[in-house]
Protein backbone atom coordinates (compact mmCIF):
# COMPACT_ATOMS: atom_id res chain seq x y z
CA UNK A 1 0.00 0.00 0.00
CA UNK A 2 1.11 3.71 -0.95
CA UNK A 3 -0.24 7.14 -0.51
CA UNK A 4 -1.73 6.85 -3.67
CA UNK A 5 -3.66 3.96 -2.44
CA UNK A 6 -4.74 5.24 0.83
CA UNK A 7 -6.00 8.51 -0.74
CA UNK A 8 -7.94 6.88 -2.91
CA UNK A 9 -9.35 4.50 -0.12
CA UNK A 10 -10.63 7.91 1.38
CA UNK A 11 -12.09 9.19 -1.64
CA UNK A 12 -13.88 6.13 -2.60
CA UNK A 13 -15.77 5.88 0.63
CA UNK A 14 -16.74 9.54 1.09
CA UNK A 15 -18.07 9.50 -2.45
CA UNK A 16 -20.08 6.32 -2.43
CA UNK A 17 -21.20 6.19 1.49
CA UNK A 18 -24.91 6.65 1.86
CA UNK A 19 -24.21 8.75 5.01
CA UNK A 20 -22.72 11.42 3.08
CA UNK A 21 -26.00 12.28 2.24
CA UNK A 22 -28.40 14.58 4.30
CA UNK A 23 -31.07 12.09 5.09
CA UNK A 24 -35.17 13.04 5.01
CA UNK A 25 -35.55 11.23 8.73
CA UNK A 26 -32.58 13.98 10.05
CA UNK A 27 -35.93 16.39 9.79
CA UNK A 28 -33.37 18.92 7.56
CA UNK A 29 -35.40 21.49 5.23
CA UNK A 30 -36.02 19.62 1.98
CA UNK A 31 -34.55 21.87 -0.32
CA UNK A 32 -31.01 20.09 1.55
CA UNK A 33 -31.85 16.48 2.24
CA UNK A 34 -30.07 14.52 -0.25
CA UNK A 35 -27.36 16.79 -0.44
CA UNK A 36 -23.71 15.66 0.18
CA UNK A 37 -22.34 16.64 3.94
CA UNK A 38 -18.72 16.65 3.02
CA UNK A 39 -16.57 16.96 -0.27
CA UNK A 40 -13.94 14.94 -1.42
CA UNK A 41 -10.99 14.48 1.66
CA UNK A 42 -7.46 16.66 0.86
CA UNK A 43 -4.59 14.80 2.90
CA UNK A 44 -1.20 15.71 4.95
CA UNK A 45 1.48 13.54 5.74
CA UNK A 46 4.54 14.00 8.26
CA UNK A 47 6.61 11.60 10.04
CA UNK A 48 6.34 10.19 13.35
CA UNK A 49 9.66 10.40 14.43
CA UNK A 50 9.94 14.14 13.68
CA UNK A 51 10.84 16.11 16.08
CA UNK A 52 8.47 19.07 16.04
CA UNK A 53 5.75 16.78 17.86
CA UNK A 54 7.89 17.72 21.20
CA UNK A 55 7.03 21.76 20.54
CA UNK A 56 3.39 20.06 21.21
CA UNK A 57 4.48 19.34 24.61
CA UNK A 58 5.34 22.83 25.67
CA UNK A 59 2.93 24.48 28.13
CA UNK A 60 2.36 27.30 25.32
CA UNK A 61 1.18 25.45 22.69
CA UNK A 62 -0.74 22.12 24.53
CA UNK A 63 1.04 21.18 27.00
CA UNK A 64 2.78 17.60 28.34
CA UNK A 65 -0.42 15.40 28.52
CA UNK A 66 -0.01 15.29 24.29
CA UNK A 67 1.00 12.25 23.10
CA UNK A 68 3.52 12.00 20.54
CA UNK A 69 2.99 9.34 17.79
CA UNK A 70 4.85 6.81 18.99
CA UNK A 71 3.60 7.06 22.40
CA UNK A 72 -0.07 6.21 20.94
CA UNK A 73 2.02 3.36 18.45
CA UNK A 74 5.82 2.54 19.08
CA UNK A 75 6.59 1.20 15.83
CA UNK A 76 4.84 4.30 14.18
CA UNK A 77 6.70 5.51 10.72
CA UNK A 78 3.85 8.20 9.21
CA UNK A 79 1.03 10.36 10.94
CA UNK A 80 -1.88 10.45 8.31
CA UNK A 81 -4.24 13.40 8.11
CA UNK A 82 -6.97 14.89 6.30
CA UNK A 83 -9.65 17.33 6.09
CA UNK A 84 -13.03 16.85 4.99
CA UNK A 85 -14.14 20.30 3.77
CA UNK A 86 -18.13 20.64 4.26
CA UNK A 87 -19.94 20.87 1.09
CA UNK A 88 -21.18 24.02 -0.37
CA UNK A 89 -24.68 22.82 0.70
CA UNK A 90 -23.98 22.52 4.14
CA UNK A 91 -22.07 25.84 4.43
CA UNK A 92 -24.92 27.91 2.54
CA UNK A 93 -26.66 26.87 4.92
CA UNK A 94 -25.37 27.93 7.76
CA UNK A 95 -23.81 31.36 5.78
CA UNK A 96 -28.20 32.47 5.57
CA UNK A 97 -28.97 31.46 9.57
CA UNK A 98 -26.89 34.81 11.71
CA UNK A 99 -26.98 33.45 15.46
CA UNK A 100 -28.56 29.80 15.46
CA UNK A 101 -26.39 27.01 13.74
CA UNK A 102 -28.72 25.89 10.42
CA UNK A 103 -29.99 22.42 10.69
CA UNK A 104 -27.56 21.45 7.62
CA UNK A 105 -24.67 22.48 9.81
CA UNK A 106 -26.26 20.74 12.91
CA UNK A 107 -26.25 17.20 10.77
CA UNK A 108 -22.62 18.35 8.99
CA UNK A 109 -21.14 18.50 12.57
CA UNK A 110 -23.00 15.43 14.10
CA UNK A 111 -23.84 12.76 11.54
CA UNK A 112 -20.51 14.17 9.65
CA UNK A 113 -18.73 13.49 12.96
CA UNK A 114 -19.83 9.84 12.67
CA UNK A 115 -19.42 10.04 9.06
CA UNK A 116 -15.38 11.03 10.10
CA UNK A 117 -15.35 8.22 12.56
CA UNK A 118 -16.15 5.75 9.83
CA UNK A 119 -13.31 6.78 7.71
CA UNK A 120 -10.60 6.65 10.23
CA UNK A 121 -11.98 2.93 11.18
CA UNK A 122 -12.09 1.97 7.25
CA UNK A 123 -8.56 3.15 6.75
CA UNK A 124 -7.44 2.05 9.73
CA UNK A 125 -8.40 -1.60 9.13
CA UNK A 126 -7.29 -1.41 5.67
CA UNK A 127 -4.14 -0.23 6.55
CA UNK A 128 -4.10 -2.51 9.58
CA UNK A 129 -4.72 -5.98 6.71
CA UNK A 130 -2.13 -4.67 4.75
CA UNK A 131 0.20 -5.64 7.51
CA UNK A 132 1.10 -1.88 8.66
CA UNK A 133 -0.53 -1.54 11.87
CA UNK A 134 -2.43 1.46 12.62
CA UNK A 135 -4.52 3.16 15.03
CA UNK A 136 -6.67 6.85 15.22
CA UNK A 137 -5.48 8.07 18.33
CA UNK A 138 -9.05 10.27 19.06
CA UNK A 139 -10.94 6.06 18.80
CA UNK A 140 -8.38 5.22 21.11
CA UNK A 141 -9.55 4.08 24.66
CA UNK A 142 -6.28 5.63 26.03
CA UNK A 143 -7.81 9.73 24.27
CA UNK A 144 -8.80 11.85 26.53
CA UNK A 145 -10.90 15.46 25.96
CA UNK A 146 -11.46 18.03 28.70
CA UNK A 147 -13.76 21.02 27.86
CA UNK A 148 -14.18 21.75 31.99
CA UNK A 149 -11.19 23.06 34.09
CA UNK A 150 -9.61 19.86 36.26
CA UNK A 151 -6.27 19.58 38.34
CA UNK A 152 -3.08 20.67 37.06
CA UNK A 153 -0.92 18.09 35.37
CA UNK A 154 3.40 18.81 35.14
CA UNK A 155 2.27 22.23 37.04
CA UNK A 156 -0.49 22.79 34.21
CA UNK A 157 -4.23 23.64 34.64
CA UNK A 158 -6.40 21.49 32.07
CA UNK A 159 -9.02 23.09 30.12
CA UNK A 160 -10.71 22.80 26.71
CA UNK A 161 -7.70 20.79 25.63
CA UNK A 162 -7.12 16.75 24.51
CA UNK A 163 -4.23 14.65 24.43
CA UNK A 164 -4.02 14.48 20.94
CA UNK A 165 -5.29 17.61 18.45
CA UNK A 166 -6.13 17.47 14.83
CA UNK A 167 -5.80 20.38 13.79
CA UNK A 168 -2.42 20.86 15.53
CA UNK A 169 -1.37 17.12 13.48
CA UNK A 170 -2.72 19.00 10.42
CA UNK A 171 -0.49 21.87 10.30
CA UNK A 172 2.24 19.85 10.97
CA UNK A 173 1.43 17.13 8.64
CA UNK A 174 1.14 20.99 6.20
CA UNK A 175 -2.13 21.14 5.78
CA UNK A 176 -2.50 24.30 6.71
CA UNK A 177 -2.26 27.75 9.23
CA UNK A 178 -4.38 28.70 12.15
CA UNK A 179 -7.29 31.62 12.34
CA UNK A 180 -8.31 33.95 14.93
CA UNK A 181 -10.88 31.35 15.50
CA UNK A 182 -8.55 28.79 16.47
CA UNK A 183 -10.20 26.78 12.72
CA UNK A 184 -7.30 25.80 10.76
CA UNK A 185 -7.54 27.05 7.60
CA UNK A 186 -6.27 25.09 4.37
CA UNK A 187 -6.65 25.31 0.83
CA UNK A 188 -9.74 24.19 0.84
CA UNK A 189 -10.81 26.81 3.61
CA UNK A 190 -11.78 26.43 7.07
CA UNK A 191 -15.05 24.77 6.98
CA UNK A 192 -15.15 21.36 7.12
CA UNK A 193 -13.40 18.10 10.15
CA UNK A 194 -10.42 17.02 10.64
CA UNK A 195 -9.01 13.07 11.22
CA UNK A 196 -5.96 11.76 11.48
CA UNK A 197 -4.06 8.29 11.78
CA UNK A 198 -0.51 7.34 13.06
CA UNK A 199 0.61 3.90 10.86
CA UNK A 200 4.11 2.07 10.33
CA UNK A 201 3.31 2.68 6.30
CA UNK A 202 5.95 4.90 5.32
CA UNK A 203 4.43 7.84 3.29
CA UNK A 204 6.87 10.56 2.54
CA UNK A 205 6.27 13.54 4.62
CA UNK A 206 4.35 16.85 2.99
CA UNK A 207 6.56 19.88 3.18
CA UNK A 208 5.04 22.71 5.22
CA UNK A 209 4.75 25.78 2.78
CA UNK A 210 4.82 28.01 5.53
CA UNK A 211 6.98 28.86 8.63
CA UNK A 212 4.19 30.86 11.47
CA UNK A 213 1.48 29.07 12.84
CA UNK A 214 -1.27 31.83 11.54
CA UNK A 215 1.11 32.50 8.12
CA UNK A 216 -2.96 32.22 6.00
CA UNK A 217 -4.37 34.65 8.49
CA UNK A 218 -5.13 38.07 7.21
CA UNK A 219 -6.49 39.05 10.61
CA UNK A 220 -8.87 40.44 8.32
CA UNK A 221 -11.61 40.14 11.60
CA UNK A 222 -14.46 38.88 9.69
CA UNK A 223 -14.81 35.59 12.37
CA UNK A 224 -15.02 38.22 14.82
CA UNK A 225 -18.45 40.05 13.64
CA UNK A 226 -19.61 36.46 12.57
CA UNK A 227 -19.48 35.43 16.51
CA UNK A 228 -22.70 35.27 17.97
CA UNK A 229 -21.46 35.43 21.42
CA UNK A 230 -18.20 37.69 21.08
CA UNK A 231 -15.85 34.68 21.78
CA UNK A 232 -13.60 35.65 19.24
CA UNK A 233 -11.11 39.16 19.36
CA UNK A 234 -8.35 40.43 17.27
CA UNK A 235 -6.21 41.24 20.63
CA UNK A 236 -7.49 37.52 22.48
CA UNK A 237 -8.40 35.79 19.68
CA UNK A 238 -10.22 32.64 21.04
CA UNK A 239 -12.34 33.00 24.46
CA UNK A 240 -13.45 28.59 24.26
CA UNK A 241 -15.36 29.42 27.57
CA UNK A 242 -17.74 31.66 26.00
CA UNK A 243 -17.66 29.32 22.74
CA UNK A 244 -17.98 26.69 24.77
CA UNK A 245 -20.83 27.94 26.87
CA UNK A 246 -23.00 28.92 23.68
CA UNK A 247 -22.69 25.19 22.07
CA UNK A 248 -23.99 23.84 24.96
CA UNK A 249 -27.16 26.18 25.00
CA UNK A 250 -27.11 24.57 21.24
CA UNK A 251 -26.69 21.58 22.43
CA UNK A 252 -30.14 22.08 24.83
CA UNK A 253 -32.10 23.62 21.99
CA UNK A 254 -31.20 21.36 19.79
CA UNK A 255 -30.74 17.83 20.95
CA UNK A 256 -29.23 15.11 20.31
CA UNK A 257 -27.85 17.54 17.78
CA UNK A 258 -25.56 20.44 18.65
CA UNK A 259 -22.88 23.33 16.89
CA UNK A 260 -22.56 26.50 15.40
CA UNK A 261 -19.46 27.13 12.84
CA UNK A 262 -20.48 30.85 12.45
CA UNK A 263 -16.50 31.78 12.46
CA UNK A 264 -16.18 29.03 9.53
CA UNK A 265 -18.79 30.77 6.94
CA UNK A 266 -19.28 34.55 5.79
CA UNK A 267 -15.42 34.88 6.27
CA UNK A 268 -12.41 35.05 3.72
CA UNK A 269 -11.17 31.83 4.71
CA UNK A 270 -14.26 29.70 4.40
CA UNK A 271 -13.37 27.86 1.47
CA UNK A 272 -9.63 28.52 0.87
CA UNK A 273 -7.07 30.58 1.63
CA UNK A 274 -7.64 34.63 1.19
CA UNK A 275 -5.90 35.97 -1.31
CA UNK A 276 -5.20 32.49 -3.42
CA UNK A 277 -8.13 30.69 -3.72
CA UNK A 278 -11.46 32.20 -5.57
Amino acid sequence: MDKIEVVQLAEDFIATSPDNLIKMESKAPREIVGERIYDAPIFGFCEASDEVFAILKEPEVIGCHFRNPREWLPTARTVISFFLPYSEAIKTSNREQKIWPSWGWLVGRVEGQRLLRALILHLEANLNKAGYATIGPTLDKKFFSITEPIEELCGEPLAFTSNWSERHVAYLSGLGTFGLSKGLITEKGIAGRFGSLVTELYIEPNKRPYDIYNAYCTQCGACVKQCPVKAISIEKEKDHRLCSIFLDKTAEKFSPRYGCGKCQVNVPCESGIPGRNK
